[in-house]
């Protein structure tokens, strides 16, 4: 019986260095979320990133990519967990600011909550598309309109960035 233990601890042994059996590792949560921050036609994207970080009392999980076209600059990201939560709390309560400078709004768009923000001295802004109650994709920009920022919104599928947030 002993002998019999022996072998296949042995047996186990080999495959494992031989990598014939791994530890099933997950993939980091980011992961799914990065190809979702595609190309935008025009603009000099860079490598997406990420970071999934887990906690006793929760977990974040971000990804992001910067893009350049000339001075114009775009930041699109998503975020999942607390940060969320807190970033997307204006929309819950629907704050509305105008001023002469700039505003910030809530709205609807394809079905979805947004905050639309804007200065117009420094032609920058944000928007936030609520994903859920803790996760949401942003774009913010710098060096155009609110309305080309909007339109450059389009290029990303907020249902299939939603899906993949949701995904545990």
């Amino acid at each position: 019986m002993a002998k019999s233990r022996s072998v296949i601890l042995s047996l186990f042994l080999a495959l494992s260095v031989l990598g014939a059996i791994s530890p099933v590792r997950a993939e980091p949560a980011f992961q799914r979320l990065t190809p979702l921050l595609v190309d935008i036609d025009g603009w000099q994207g860079k490598k997406p990133d990420g970071m999934s970080m887990d906690m006793p009392n929760g977990s974040m999980t971000t990804a992001t990519r910067e893009y350049d076209k000339g001075p114009a600059r775009l930041h699109a990201s998503v975020v999942v967990g607390q940060m969320a939560v807190g970033a997307l709390t204006p929309l819950v309560t629907g704050m509305n600011i105008n001023t002469s400078e700039g505003h910030m709004l809530t709205d609807t768009l394809h079905g979805m909550k947004v905050l639309k923000s804007y200065t117009t001295a420094q032609k920058s802004g944000a928007l936030l598309v609520a994903l859920d109650k803790d996760a949401m994709f942003s774009l913010s920009y710098n060096g155009m309109s609110e309305d080309e920022a909007l339109a450059l919104a389009e290029n990303f599928d907020w249902k299939a960035i939603q899906a993949a947030a949701k995904t545990k």
